[in-house]
């Protein structure tokens, strides 16, 4: 269903965002991921992410009002939408339903690492 396709790393955002519920901005979704992941995550592709997620209606943003701590600069935070939750739900089941598929023997394979 393509109205739901999302890739690796937009799926992994959402997720974030739904972990970190109302306390989902950049920062702590960069550090969130970083944290649970063990990996790098880029500014920037956090941030096209972000964006591209809000654009296909998955996420919702609302900016918190600056202040003297942040030199002024607004915070922007992001919700999950009914429609990110489907998402979400549909990448699930989908995962699940492959992984269900997978004939025994794979799994008895050796593997060559």
């Amino acid at each position: 269903m393509k109205k739901f396709q999302l890739g690796e790393f937009e799926e992994l955002v959402l997720l974030t965002v739904g972990i970190l519920y109302q306390e989902a901005y950049g920062l702590a979704i960069k550090s969130e991921m970083e944290d649970r992941l063990k990996r790098g995550v880029s500014v920037g592709a956090l941030q096209a992410a972000l964006r591209r997620l809000e654009t296909k209606g998955f996420l919702k943003s609302s900016e918190e009002q600056g202040n003297q701590e942040r030199a002024g600069r607004p915070k922007r935070f992001y919700q999950l939408t009914a429609h990110g939750k489907d998402a979400l739900a549909y990448t699930k089941t989908t995962r699940e339903t492959l992984w269900q598929a997978i004939p025994d023997v794979v799994w008895n394979l050796k593997t060559a690492f």
